[in-house]
């Protein structure tokens, strides 16, 4: 396999819009976003720059517009943009505009920076310098690229319009605003300005995967271009043409839906239900190696893979199951399972939703086991190896119709590990990590509280009722008399509570009935069940931080089936 061509050049905005590049928007790309901001941004920073005086264009200092990158043959003018178009597009209204506001030649002038125009006789329409995306591109040209038409811009309803064409006609309109107000030389030299004197780095390559490296290490700001692009591009340019603007559609309608980052991991859910395994190469090579190839066609890929898994994955992320039973069930675990530190239980939970999702007692079943091998895993501080072989299995056992609730199924706990879950429930919790304290806690004032509490607070704090350093003086020291008989206690379940604001430090030490009345709770109750218990006690006791910790280690050994 030989190496890309790489090429790069500086060129000014006359050889950008010639007859050496037609430049093409792809459907992976975003529809056009720039702002009256950014693009009147652009127009003052020209006029500022070529000022008000006389000094000829050829002798102005050169303005650098930025890069493009291209995917284009070597000599041939066809190129497909993958950064750059939102310069590109706007320079092309910021033209239009111009070429609007001058008269005679110079109008003639600025259209061959539009289109090249075709020759009736020969039977050759206009080529046009730049073509978007194909939802827009019909538009573009009607409104801005072809003469005399981009005045009518203003009488289009904003309201009637997309996002990118409210975008291209709030811009012209201001551009033309802002033209109206110069003289006819002002703006004869503004174009000649943009002509010859700004400049574009152009770097061109011949395939996507350089195209796209190239585009990571030139751009570092506006949306990047993500593996979910780039496989947007592949896919649906393996449809006939007919098919390509429906799936396009129904493609960026569940990229909405989940959000661009959202919808980028979603590619690395869907590799690992396929692949089953740790990362060898990147997202990209593996989802075509292990989803795009198995699944072989792209409307297959996109109608029973995509689609489905994009819905599952927007329920899973806002535990918005909906069904005539069950569902406060299920969402009352995604939303557990979304406390999880870790997102590795996603692809399972995916694939399992995307098949059952009308199986309400089923799915609700599998996320709770599903759920307690999660918290296993986090309690136990399990490795991402060790999690991702675990779930590698769930799903190799998955695909192969095995029950997932025998108990020698990879979704449900050994007898070895239920023992060692509970033994690291019954010891120093309070030494956890932050987030699998909270989670333990959390997940025990749920259960405390039949599972019907929620957790929307701004803050949670994790307080000790005995102090970590009690005062030697305190009866804290005389209930707890030996500094073994504090440590066995302190940092244990039956110790600790919640709080719903910030642990105030200097009332940790404070006498037990005084941290009652004035510290563990606000207004005289609590919302958490767990500290609504502790505060019925009448004393602070080792008898009670025992009897307490078997009582709620209890309650756990229930939740979690240990």
């Amino acid at each position: 396999m030989g190496i890309a061509k790489i090429h790069g050049a500086e060129y000014p905005v006359r050889k950008i819009f010639s007859n050496d590049f037609v430049f093409r928007i792809p459907l992976y790309q975003r529809p056009y976003s720039w702002t009256t901001e950014q693009a009147g941004e652009l127009l003052e920073d020209l006029l500022d720059f070529i000022g008000t005086g006389t000094t000829p264009v050829d002798d102005l200092t050169p303005y650098f517009l930025g890069s493009v990158v291209l995917i284009k043959q070597e000599h041939l003018p066809d190129a497909e943009v993958v950064d750059g178009q939102q310069r590109l597009t706007t320079l092309t209204i910021l033209l239009s505009a111009i070429r609007h506001l001058v008269t005679g030649e110079y109008s003639e002038g600025l259209t061959k920076y539009l289109y090249e125009k075709g020759d009736k006789i020969e039977g050759n329409p206009n080529r046009y310098r730049l073509t978007l995306r194909e939802r827009d591109a019909d538009f573009f040209r009607d409104y801005v690229q072809d003469d005399a038409q981009i005045e009518k811009l203003r009488a289009l309803d904003p309201r009637q319009l997309t996002d990118a064409r409210r975008n291209v006609r709030a811009n012209a309109v201001l551009f033309l605003d802002r033209l109206t107000k110069l003289a006819e030389p002002h703006r004869v030299r503004l174009a000649q300005f943009i002509a010859k004197q700004c400049l574009l780095v152009v770097v061109t390559t011949p395939d996507l995967d350089s195209a796209y490296r190239i585009f990571s290490i030139l751009n570092d700001r506006g949306l990047d271009l993500s593996h979910s692009d780039i496989l947007k591009s592949e896919v649906i340019g393996k449809l006939p043409r007919e098919l390509q603007e429906s799936y396009n559609e129904r493609w960026e309608d569940a990229e909405e839906e989940l959000g661009r980052e959202a919808f980028s991991d979603l590619f690395a859910h869907c590799r690992m239900i396929y692949r089953k395994a740790k990362y060898k190469e990147s997202v990209l090579k593996e989802f075509r190696e292990f989803v795009v190839k198995k699944v072989g066609d792209s409307r297959k890929l996109i109608d029973e893979v995509l689609i489905p898994f994009a819905d599952a994955y927007a329920t899973l992320r806002t535990a918005g199951y909906e069904s005539t039973e069950g569902a406060e069930g299920v969402n009352r675990l995604l939303r557990w399972l979304n406390r999880i530190d870790n997102v590795d239980w996603v692809p399972p939970a995916i694939a399992f939703l995307a098949k059952h999702k009308a199986r309400p007692k089923e799915l609700l079943r599998f996320l709770a086991d599903l759920e307690r091998l999660a918290a296993f895993m986090m309690v136990r501080r399990c490795g991402i190896n060790e999690r991702i072989e675990r779930y590698s299995r769930v799903l190799d056992s998955f695909d192969k119709g095995e029950d997932l609730f025998a108990d020698a199924s990879p979704l449900q706990l050994t007898a070895d590990e239920r023992k060692a879950f509970l033994a690291d429930l019954d010891g120093d919790v309070y030494r956890f990590t932050a987030e699998r304290r909270l989670y333990v806690l959390l997940r025990l004032d749920a259960a405390l509280s039949d599972g019907s509490a929620s957790y929307d607070y701004g803050v949670i704090s994790i307080e000790h009722v005995l102090p970590q350093t009690p005062p030697p003086d305190s009866e804290w020291c005389k209930w707890f008399t030996t500094e073994d008989a504090r440590n066995k206690c302190v940092h244990r379940l039956g110790n600790l509570l919640l709080l719903n604001f910030k642990k105030n430090s200097s009332a940790s030490n404070k006498p037990f009935e005084a941290k009652v009345k004035t510290y563990f709770t606000k207004g005289g109750v609590s919302p958490f069940a767990l500290t609504t218990q502790a505060i019925s006690e009448k004393e602070w006791t080792p008898e009670v931080v025992q009897k307490r910790q078997e009582a709620v280690l209890g309650k756990l050994k229930e939740v979690w089936r240990l």
